[in-house]
């Protein structure tokens, strides 16, 4: 189960953001939804009902999507705004991903471009110059994170580890897949795909409290910061909503994976990283 507080005004986009987080977690283990409950929190004496009516079908129609079914749910009375589901999915009892499992020498797939934090705090302090930046989050956010449903068999036998990229952001995720402390990864910081004036809105110090909080949490566990900009950096702390998948995988594989994934739309898929000896650290260069 899963659920979210506004991050957009359009009450469908919403609801469809909001429905594409809960469904990612299926996703993440190598999945697919079968069955989906509404999770409802609505000031129902404060907002026009009809609101909760765009919300709610923007959910459907991603559950919809998905190839699951919507078979009900729960709602309360609540002074925010609150939206998400409860699923259920399968996945094979042979081969779940899980978010640990990364092997030597493997390379670390991003599906998604980073940044919806920094753009979500730039839209509430109206510094938004590029309006590009919105349009584009607001897109990723709503794409189902429908990797198993595209990735060939042989293809997902090759993934050794996958981990969804949210609250924590980048860097927070990553770290959970070194958890077993047997790895070291060398992460790319400009081969990580941003959204459109994210490195603009960073530059000009709107960064949202979450990305510094992950960044105090984390970057005792990360080296090689100091060579570059601060702004650069906080990105990869940024905390995301609906955010891409980070898939480690053969390195024979990479290739035809990622292309795999641009033909189904994720098309700023790229390498970021690699697996080496290590204790559990992230290593941040310039490229791979």
């Amino acid at each position: 189960m899963d659920f979210i507080t506004p991050i957009v005004d359009n009450p469908r986009k919403w609801g469809e953001i909001a429905a594409c987080n809960s469904i990612s977690d299926v996703f993440a283990m190598g999945g697919h939804p079968i069955v989906a409950l509404n999770i409802v929190g609505f000031p129902v004496k404060k907002l026009d009902i009809e609101i909760l009516r765009e919300i709610l079908e923007g959910g459907y129609s991603k559950v919809r999507e998905a190839g699951a079914f919507l078979v009900g749910g729960h709602s309360v009375e609540d002074e925010e705004p609150k939206y998400g589901l409860a699923v259920y999915g399968e996945v094979a009892r042979e081969h779940p991903w899980q978010v640990v499992g990364a092997q030597l020498g493997d390379l670390l797939i991003l599906t998604k471009p980073v940044g919806t934090g920094i753009i979500a705090t730039g839209i509430k302090a109206d510094m938004i110059e590029d309006p590009q930046g919105p349009s584009e989050a607001i897109r990723w956010m709503s794409t189902l994170n429908n990797v198993p449903m595209i990735l060939s068999e042989d293809q997902k036998i090759a993934i050794h580890a996958c981990t969804d990229v949210t609250g924590f952001g980048l860097i927070g995720h990553a770290l959970d897949m070194l958890s077993l402390k047997n790895l070291n990864l060398v992460l790319g910081l400009h081969n990580v795909p941003l959204l459109p004036g994210v490195i603009e809105l960073a530059e000009s110090g709107l960064i949202p409290a979450g990305t510094y909080n992950n960044r105090i949490q984390y970057e005792d566990m990360v080296h090689g910061m100091q060579a570059f900009p601060d702004e650069e950096v906080d990105i990869l702390y940024d905390a995301q909503t609906s955010g891409g998948f980070l898939l480690a995988v053969s390195p024979d594989k990479a290739e035809g994976i990622i292309q795999s994934l641009k033909n189904a739309g994720f098309e700023r898929s790229i390498c970021i990283g690699r697996f080496k000896p290590g204790e559990g650290m992230i290593e941040i260069v310039d490229n791979i």
